[in-house]
């Protein structure tokens, strides 16, 4: 089940640019135990972004991954150590509304056409890479992030993978550090993302033949999905 749901969730990830962890969280809490599904998760979210990297190496746009990594890595690190001090449900809201209302900023910025700066990707890795090191998975954060900064398709996914394999090496750092990967859990980990890889090479053709425009439109209804989502599960609760 793992290795089928792990192939789906990396070519639906490798096409949209996340989306794995939120697919196979759930069943890795169902086979290991809550205890070992996040850092499972961490190794096997490291190998996904870094197959995105070797199928869209020649599309990265490194300063914006220096730029990105340089607050976003030490806010991922500091996250991974730190307990969640607000409510679950404010956290849900507060994500909800953000995805929704990022699809009508990204629409007047691109009729606009503003472009976010380097400086602006420094500041949103700050906030983003401590997310990261609290929570499991930060879903589609950065999708607005990086789509203002003017990247799109192979860019994009190459780009927000090659930035996010940086947080989430610092998360299997701290873990590592506190004890919590042992060795059956990074042989877990390896073959769980092991079918994450191979679906990233699956979804290269299928983002190669895709129109810019058509993947703006894409990006627009998965923030539109999850935002919802979001804000169901925190009004349900």
């Amino acid at each position: 089940m793992i290795l089928v749901v792990g192939l789906v969730a990396g070519t639906v990830g490798g096409i949209i640019g996340f989306g794995s962890s939120i697919m196979l969280m759930p069943v890795l809490v169902l086979a290991f135990g809550p205890q070992q599904a996040v850092p499972v998760m961490a190794i096997a979210a490291l190998m996904a972004n870094l197959s995105r990297v070797a199928a869209w190496w020649r599309t990265i746009d490194w300063r914006a991954v220096a730029a990105y990594s340089c607050t976003a890595v030490p806010g991922a690190a500091l996250g991974a150590r730190t307990l969640l001090v607000l409510p679950p449900r404010a956290v849900e809201i507060a994500l909800g509304l953000f995805f929704v209302a990022m699809i009508g900023v990204r629409r007047v910025l691109d009729a606009h056409d503003v472009r976010l700066a380097r400086w602006h990707l420094a500041l949103a890795g700050a906030f983003i890479g401590f997310l990261t090191g609290v929570v499991a998975s930060t879903g589609p954060i950065t999708v607005p992030v990086f789509l203002a900064y003017g990247l799109v398709k192979g860019a994009f996914i190459a780009t927000e993978a090659a930035a996010s394999l940086a947080v989430y090496a610092a998360k299997v750092v701290v873990f590592r550090s506190f004890g919590a990967l042992p060795l059956d859990v990074i042989v877990k980990g390896v073959i769980t993302g092991s079918t994450l890889m191979a679906g990233a090479f699956v979804a290269r053709r299928i983002v190669l033949a895709m129109a810019a425009e058509r993947f703006r439109h894409l990006m627009d209804a998965v923030l539109l999905i999850s935002g919802v989502a979001l804000l169901g599960l925190a009004l349900r609760g």
